[in-house]
């Protein structure tokens, strides 16, 4: 019996599962908030957070309560909602278009985003108005816009979508690359591949407030559609033949995939591996049913970039890895390892 049949008949071997899960994330949050510079107990943890919610009067260091506050604790939150997002953009991609190597950033929207930044950063675009985030989610946005249309254009089919979005971005990358190269000095070159690798050292709770609505929004969405879902991995005339409204699904799952990964990039940069592998690793423990796979996707994906930025921190004293090296790191491998499994099962 494989491991993910076992989840499907036995109903609260999947409800444990479930549980562990949720506990895991909070041990991992809990975790990413302790550990740093300056170890924090866990308790002292759960005494500020209460001292903020509940209004209770624990006697706590100012510099530790701060630090855990202002600095940590959203980093953490911001961390396990970009991990939640990507790695469900790329559930839901790879079953819409039907190909397991697809990815949030396969529809440009990264190379858009990083456009965007570099725009704002290099060039001043906005005369200040606009923040780095606000610039990157209008140039991720502007990115899929572009690639929507050409797919739009040439009929709309999974393998054309791919090849457009393949074009969109190596179009923003090369305008990134120009502006970098002629309008950069040796400072904002560092700062752009810094942010261009993922980085959560900008991330406060503003960013927070915008991230996890939009995380939790698109799950929700991406969770009502579970059945379609399941439809489109026998193509989409079966999923017609079905009912299914499929190119109303499609519109608006490429529609939320496209707002989570633009809010994630623009926030924190692009995180690779995680849209990739996260959701295979969900697949072969729980199997291919989107009601099960997308929960567990989604929290996968939260402990997976948790846990990438607690190593980030730590890895090298006094220094700060950004958080994309960590999740290819770790990612390349693991990856490897589920297609040599896969093979060998089939």
């Amino acid at each position: 019996m494989s491991i993910a049949s076992f989840w499907q008949r036995r109903w609260w071997a999947l409800l444990a599962l479930t549980i562990a899960a949720i506990f895991l994330l909070g041990i991992m949050i809990s975790l990413a908030v302790s550990i740093g510079e300056i170890q924090i107990p866990i308790a002292t943890t759960a005494k500020a957070v209460s001292n903020r919610l509940f209004g209770t009067t624990f006697d706590l260091n100012r510099i530790q309560e701060g630090v855990i506050w202002d600095y940590r604790l959203s980093r953490a939150l911001a961390a396990a909602s970009a991990g939640a997002s990507l790695a469900l953009c790329g559930a839901i991609l790879q079953a819409l278009l039907r190909n397991p190597l697809a990815e949030p950033y396969v529809l440009g929207i990264s190379a858009g985003a990083s456009t965007g930044a570099v725009c704002v950063m290099i060039l001043g675009f906005g005369y200040g108005a606009l923040s780095l985030s606000s610039g990157a989610f209008i140039g991720a946005v502007v990115a899929f816009l572009l690639v929507g249309i050409l797919a739009t254009g040439t009929g709309g089919s999974s393998e054309r979508i791919i090849l457009c979005g393949v074009a969109g971005s190596q179009l923003f990358n090369a305008l990134t690359s120009y502006i970098v190269t002629t309008s950069a000095n040796a400072e904002q070159a560092r700062g752009v591949l810094f942010w261009l690798l993922g980085s959560m050292s900008g991330v406060r709770w503003p960013d927070v407030w915008l991230s996890v609505p939009i995380s939790v929004a698109g799950f929700v969405v991406c969770l009502f559609f579970a059945r379609a879902l399941d439809a489109f991995a026998f193509g989409t005339d079966a999923a017609a033949s079905l009912g299914i409204a499929v190119r109303k699904v499609q519109v608006i799952l490429f529609g939320t995939t496209a707002i989570m990964t633009a809010a994630v990039v623009s926030m924190v940069g692009s995180i690779g591996f995680v849209g990739l592998v996260v959701p295979h690793a969900a697949r072969f423990i729980v199997g291919p049913s989107h009601g099960r796979l997308l929960p567990t996707t989604a929290v996968g994906g939260a402990v997976f970039v948790v846990g990438a930025d607690i190593i980030s921190r730590i890895i090298i004293p006094q220094q700060i890895l950004p958080i994309g090296v960590v999740t290819a790191l770790f990612g390349a491998p693991a990856f490897a390892v589920i297609l040599y499994r896969v093979r060998r099962i089939a």
